[in-house]
């Protein structure tokens, strides 16, 4: 397996598609940086010699934040929204959507597991 940011990359999946396993790198990134890498097609990772992975090793360093960087700088951007008390900062505390979703049906990924309430008991009179 090839190591490239601190991940190892499948050997047996496409440049384009093993460079998806890095936490910041998707579709559109991992396709750039095969092109700016000069690889020609699509190979395999395991067809790859050490100077086109030194290649791309070294693109994804300089240029694009992955992984523990990108998270720290996530989660500071969060923090940030929570401390200077702006909605969204709230609604991320609150573990709730953020972006105007519906709450009342749905939002379970957001809300977690059902809790069930217990309804008010109606007393009959005699």
């Amino acid at each position: 397996m090839a190591r490239i940011a601190g991940v190892d990359i499948p050997d047996n999946k496409r440049v384009e598609i093993s460079l998806r396993r890095i936490f910041g790198i998707g579709p559109t990134k991992a396709l750039a940086i095969s092109t700016r890498a000069n690889l020609v097609g699509n190979p395999f990772v395991r067809d790859l010699d050490d100077e086109q992975l030194a290649r791309i090793r070294e693109l994804v360093d300089k240029e694009y934040m992955v992984e523990g960087d990108l998270r720290r700088e996530i989660d500071g951007n969060i923090r940030r929204l929570i401390d200077i008390g702006t909605y969204r900062g709230l609604r991320h505390r609150r573990g709730l959507p953020l972006r105007g979703q519906r709450t009342k049906t749905n939002a379970r990924t957001r809300r977690g597991k059902k809790k069930t309430v217990a309804g008010r008991r109606r007393v009959m009179k005699k």
